[in-house]
């Protein structure tokens, strides 16, 4: 079976595109081949700036042939039916086979599909796959029709196997496919045939192209980490800069640069991210000083003087690059220690965060406000907390945030130390952003979970007031991330909180209809808790039986809870218990329908007639003042493990004691009885929610 290789060369493709580009083209080729009869053993897709490629191996040399029957009408049916059922078999009536069925004899066409040769489904499905590229952004060029990322230069498409190499025919827009293709722009331009994949690969490397991404990224990275370690200093890890420098370069030359002495007093985070936002530069740092020092650059050719011009023109433009930085971080450090900040966070009185929620100054005076009633039950204290809500944003209005966003948070850090603001103000300028994803590290120190928790909350609380929720898949304004950032923030602290009675007194100073909103919301919260539980794997069920209970709004409590239902169920006693439950309460329930009565009343143990019933008032009496106690002392394990222990003897009294007696003294004895059993069981959780 021979293999294919299909190489679509082209002006260069934007790094970001690169590897979602290589498997589109890889999926798009292999479903239609597939679809079409086709079948391969093996394939793998690659991508450079310049190129995509795709090989399969062992692909089917000829799809198969395909034998289909059709039942059509009865012989004696009306001719209009049986003509229109041979125009859509495609057959003459003396094709037609009659066979004789139960109601009588009917016509059968076996229609036979010869197969086809690979290279003819080749050449249609490239086809149809170049004309509907699945590109972000796409572009034509010339007089053309086609369109392509960057102009399409010339299609490798073959098939090749022991007896040689065979190209598919194919051309699109005037490009026809052939067999060859070109080397490095600059270092190799001449264009050389290919015969099957492997002559392809080693002949671009000779031509100065690493065709594997992965291959350019581990050069990339061995290169550069060994320069550093020979002048004893380490490159800062950046797996997303690695790679989209992969994407730059099809011969990657690693070269590396001294940062001048001038910008060393920068903070190391301002250095890194003007570096790699602006160059797409590497940073080196001493482990020592933990300064960055040097710079990794990748040219993407050799040159005769081993890249000391290219080096020259980095420094230069860097250089200019960063005295842009100095200068804004020397001036927003003037501007820091002269007014402690307060110039900036009247400034942001003039931006706007919401137009139905105000500005950027309002919101923080909502933050800080909101930061005052939260201080006591995180354990902050309050002017602290306060006082870091009020300057946490005010970095927005630097001239290095505006220039690099992506800095906001911790350039807050480095301007509220030099301000001379507490230690706890200045990391919680940094931390109140955290956590901004489900692996991010969550803030610890009080005064920053307290201004975490205010921002994050203030968020939730506004966009609910003005009913900005988030619809399906769509939410601009990062609710659910902020959602679970509050779960985040109050589990991993241990944080003792009352989501309602909050959001209902912020509410309150946005003029709401607090009571609907809050209620709301908190619903939207323990929906976020379940998906953030599920992940840790809780059931959704339990999770459901502890959201009913009263406190849900306590999210740690909540969780606690829910642990300790999910390790009982985990039990024998604990899933056969849930089981008692659910039949003691569902006896109760249809006999209160039926005799219109609530059987809530204190069953007496002296109607009890056998042993087995005076057994489960014994196990009833023992086990609700234990969980009770446990209840109130919020020991949910040992509630839980209390409710178990009422197992045997329930399953003894369904098995021995029939609940419907003749006489009704004794019927509605028992059925008080259930019904106790059920009340205590529902002290602990809502297990009529609990599934199995």
């Amino acid at each position: 079976m021979p293999d294919l290789l299909i190489e679509l060369f082209s002006e260069e493709i934007p790094a970001r595109m690169q590897a979602r580009a290589a498997e589109d083209l890889k999926k798009r080729i292999t479903d239609g081949l597939v679809e079409a009869g086709i079948t391969y053993a093996g394939a793998a897709a690659f991508s450079t700036p310049r190129r995509l490629t795709l090989t399969l191996q062992g692909v089917l040399a000829q799809s198969p042939t395909l034998k289909e029957e059709r039942k059509g009408p009865r012989v004696d049916a009306p001719e209009q039916a049986i003509e229109g059922f041979l125009r859509g078999a495609g057959l003459t009536k003396d094709q037609l086979e009659i066979r004789d069925e139960k109601k009588g004899q009917v016509y059968f066409a076996v229609i036979e599909k010869a197969g086809r040769p690979a290279a003819d489904i080749i050449a249609e499905v490239l086809d149809a796959t170049i004309r509907n590229f699945p590109w972000p952004k796409s572009m034509r060029w010339g007089s053309g029709s086609l369109r392509w990322v960057r102009p399409l230069h010339s299609i490798i498409c073959i098939l090749s196997d022991d007896t040689g190499t065979t190209v598919v025919p194919l051309g699109i827009d005037g490009i026809a496919a052939g067999d060859t293709t070109r080397g490095h722009r600059f270092m190799a331009p001449t264009a050389f045939a290919v015969s099957n994949f492997d002559d392809y690969a080693a002949k671009l490397k000779r031509a100065h192209v690493i065709l594997d991404p992965k291959e350019r990224q581990d050069h990339i990275w061995q290169e550069a980490t060994n320069m550093a370690f020979a002048s004893g200093l380490e490159v800062v890890e950046d797996a997303g800069l690695l790679a989209e420098v992969a994407g730059l370069v099809e011969w990657p030359v690693v070269l590396m640069g001294k940062i001048d002495d001038a910008f060393l007093g920068l903070p190391p985070e301002v250095l890194q991210t003007s570096m790699k936002e602006h160059q797409k530069f590497f940073s080196v740092r001493d482990p020592k000083s933990g300064k960055i020092t040097r710079f990794i650059t990748v040219a993407n050719r050799e040159t005769k003087d081993h890249g000391a011009t290219i080096l020259a023109g980095n420094q230069k433009v860097l250089s200019a690059r960063l005295a842009d930085a100095k200068f804004f971080w020397e001036n927003d450090l003037r501007i820091a220690k002269g007014d402690g900040l307060t110039a900036w966070t009247g400034r942001l009185s003039n931006v706007t965060f919401h137009n139905k929620l105000g500005s950027q100054k309002a919101r923080i005076d909502r933050i800080a406000s909101l930061a005052a009633t939260l201080a006591p039950i995180v354990g902050a204290p309050t002017d602290a907390a306060v006082l870091a809500g009020q300057v946490a944003k005010a970095d927005l209005s630097s001239e290095m945030v505006y220039e690099f966003p992506e800095l906001q948070g911790l350039m807050g850090r480095y301007y509220a130390t030099a301000a001379g603001l507490p230690d706890a103000v200045a990391a919680a300028c940094q931390d109140h952003y955290s956590p901004l994803g489900p692996s991010d590290d969550v803030p610890t120190a009080p005064v920053s979970v307290t201004v975490a928790l205010a921002d994050k909350l203030d968020t939730l609380v506004g966009f609910w007031a003005i009913d900005e929720k988030p619809t399906g898949s769509k939410d601009p304004f990062a609710l659910r991330r902020a959602a679970l950032g509050v779960i985040r923030l109050v589990l991993e602290n241990s944080v003792r909180v009352s989501l309602l009675d909050v959001i209902v007194s912020h509410l309150s100073t946005m003029d709401a209809d607090a009571a609907t909103i809050a209620d709301d919301l908190v619903v939207f919260v323990h929906d976020r808790l379940k998906v953030f539980l599920r992940d840790r794997g809780v059931r959704h069920d339990v999770i459901d039986a502890c959201i009913a209970m009263h406190g849900n709004d306590d999210i740690t409590l909540l969780v606690k809870r829910a642990e300790a239902l999910g390790a009982v169920l985990t039990t024998e006693d604990g899933v056969n218990l849930v089981q008692g439950f659910k039949r003691a309460n569902n006896i109760v329930t249809q006999a209160e329908e039926k005799d219109g009565v609530e059987y809530s009343y204190g069953a007496d143990v002296k109607f009890a007639e056998t042993d087995v019933e005076r057994a489960v008032f014994t196990a009833l009496e023992t086990a609700e003042p234990k969980i009770q106690a446990a209840l109130d002392a919020e020991d949910f394990e040992t509630a839980m493990t209390a409710m178990a222990t009422l197992r045997a003897p329930v399953d003894a009294f369904f098995d021995a004691v029939q609940i419907n007696a003749e006489n009704d003294i004794i019927r509605r004895n028992r059925l008080n009885l259930l019904n106790q059993m059920r009340a205590i069981c529902s002290k602990v959780a809502d297990l009529t929610k609990v599934e199995g």
